[in-house]
This record gives structure tokens, sequence and C-alpha cells, in this order.
């Protein structure tokens, strides 16, 4: 896939991706979904395997949660500038295409964070600041599970993949109820991907 974006695209890229950094909590995986709208379906600068897999890459690395905006990132940089093929110019859209999206999400969240957790460390016992905290806990849930059906359902049929049905709710509840680290099932889910039986 070959992309022209101008000025005002790579510009609009950084902006959507600061508002998603202010809307993203729990994190930057729990504003996927929107990320989907506006990088595949609305721009079309990604395909549905390239965006999934830059989640599940960067899921699967060690190292921070937010590396998948990173790759996402990549792909429209390496898109933009003409692919591999495309030499030093490919490679410098990508890296270009790294830095946007990850100034985009990480500069007001960080702001945000920081005051807001003063502010919250200084006045931490009003009834007020107890009530958000716990009112934030099914607002992250719930886009938790919105991310998780995406990642299910992008390039798969969900009411027809019952094994990977099956999987997710296995894995889920394993995670819940007993202490087996995630890196185990990370693990047998890529066994059972690599002998096709999801």
């Amino acid at each position: 896939m070959i992309l022209n974006l101008s000025a005002a695209d790579w510009l609009g890229f950084f902006t959507q991706f600061a508002m998603l950094s202010l809307l993203s909590v729990g994190g930057a995986i729990t504003t996927a979904p929107e990320m989907h709208r506006y990088l595949v379906t609305e721009q079309q600068w990604l395909t549905d395997s390239q965006f999934t897999s830059s989640i599940s890459l960067a899921q699967a690395a060690p190292g921070p949660n937010v590396l998948f905006v990173a790759l996402m990132g990549w792909n429209v940089g390496l898109n933009a500038g003409g692919g591999w093929q495309a030499g030093w110019l490919g490679l410098a859209y990508a890296l270009f295409g790294v830095v946007v999206p990850m100034l985009g999400i990480m500069i007001p969240s960080a702001t945000l964070t920081y005051f807001a957790a003063r502010w919250g460390h200084q006045n931490r016992n009003l009834r007020i600041v107890r009530a958000f905290k716990q009112g934030m806990a099914p607002i992250v849930v719930a886009l938790l599970i919105a991310t998780g059906w995406l990642l299910l359902s992008a390039n798969n049929n969900p009411a027809r993949d019952w094994p990977l049905w099956a999987l997710a709710l296995s894995c889920m509840l394993l995670v819940w109820k007993t202490k087996i680290h995630l890196l185990w099932l990370l693990g047998a889910g890529a066994l059972l991907g690599a002998f096709g039986l999801v």
C-alpha cells in the first residue's frame, strides 16, 4: 500500500492521537477501537492485517504496552514512504511515522497524569477523589472488552470462530481465578496458533 500524506495529514495524525491520549483511561490499548476507526476505516492508511499485527507484536514483546502505537506509526510511515523498496526514504518516513503518534499519545496523557496525580495525592482523603477512583474501574474494564472484541473480530468471523472464543474465555478465567502467569498463557496461545488450531 502506497500513501501520499500531506503535512496536514501528519498534523491530523498527531492531533488524533493527542486527543486519544486524553481518553486512554486504563492505557493506550483501550483506545484501539477508535484508532482502528481512524487508521483503517476512515483514512485507510493501514490494512486490518497491519493494524492487528501491530497490536499483537507489541503486546507479545517485552516493554511498555504503548509500543503498538509506534508500530502503527511505523506502518503508516512505511506506507507513506513507498515501502521497503524506496530504500532510505522509506525508512525515514517509517521513523517519522513512529515519532508522530508516539508524541501525540504520550505528551498530553503524561502531562495530565503528572498534575492530576499530584493533586490527587494531596487530596487523597477527599470523598470525591475516592469516588472517582472507584468509578473509573468499570470504565476501564469496558474499554478493554471493546478492544478484545475488535481484535477477535478484525480478521475473523466471531460467530463461527469458536476455538478462538474458547481460548479467549479460558485465558480470561485462568487469569482471573488462578495465579498462572500471563506469559504461560501467551506461550500456549502462540503454540495453538502455530499449529493452526486457532
